[in-house]
């Protein structure tokens, strides 16, 4: 079984787009009928993003920690539990491409970080776009570490020790974790995920404060 966790912090007016990509994935056929299991862990939410979870018929997971490195770990833990062979990870506000799934496991790796693209700049300057364009490197061989577009296997994640308790940069820790394990990582531009640019960012230190960042230099 394949194992998808989406952490979620008051995300009600984006997290259907992303659960909508995420059973489109589920049921690609280069999968060839594995079943995919979702969970959306639901941390400190106070609107209607665990009422729209559960329409779409995804596990939901409850917690009040504030804390995106916790929610990952939890939500991997409910998972493992029943038994996940592979974990991807991906953001509310995020849309994954209908062949993410197929795309991370035919890596054949341990773990595979991918690239993320954005296609609404609106809310930004256009120099934060030029900026983005310019520095950004959406190829195979990318140094970019996103918990919007990230995959590893059971066995790599358990070796490794899982996700910090980190409130930013918990994708981050846990890479290091990994490379320093001696998992195969690829870093790959194949498992396409859009995100987005938004400016009411959620987790603190993370693209939506680097995007703010540029607009105001």
């Amino acid at each position: 079984m394949i194992g998808v966790i989406v952490p979620a912090h008051n995300e009600e007016a984006l997290i259907a787009h992303c659960l909508a990509a995420l059973w489109e994935a589920s049921r690609h056929e280069d999968l060839a009928g594995e079943a995919v299991r979702i969970v959306v862990v639901l941390d400190a939410c106070r609107d209607f993003s665990g009422a729209i979870a559960r329409a779409y018929g995804v596990q939901t997971l409850t917690l009040k920690a504030r804390n995106v490195g916790i929610a990952r770990a939890a939500g991997a833990a409910q998972l493992l539990a029943q038994g996940a062979r592979w974990l991807a990870f991906t953001d509310a506000d995020s849309r994954v491409a209908p062949g993410w799934l197929s795309a991370q496991l035919a890596l054949r790796a341990d773990a595979v970080c991918g690239s993320i693209a954005v296609d609404d700049w609106s809310p930004h300057p256009h120099s934060v776009r030029e900026q983005f364009r310019k520095t950004y490197l959406d190829a195979d061989g990318h140094r970019h570490v996103h918990g919007a577009n990230f995959g590893v296997s059971a066995d790599a994640y358990r070796r490794a020790g899982g996700f910090p308790p980190l409130e930013c940069s918990e994708d981050v820790a846990l890479v290091d974790r990994l490379i320093a394990s001696g998992a195969r990582i690829a870093w790959s531009a194949a498992p396409r995920v859009i995100t987005s640019a938004r400016t009411a960012a959620r987790a603190r230190g993370g693209f939506g404060d680097t995007l703010a960042a540029w607009a105001a230099a």
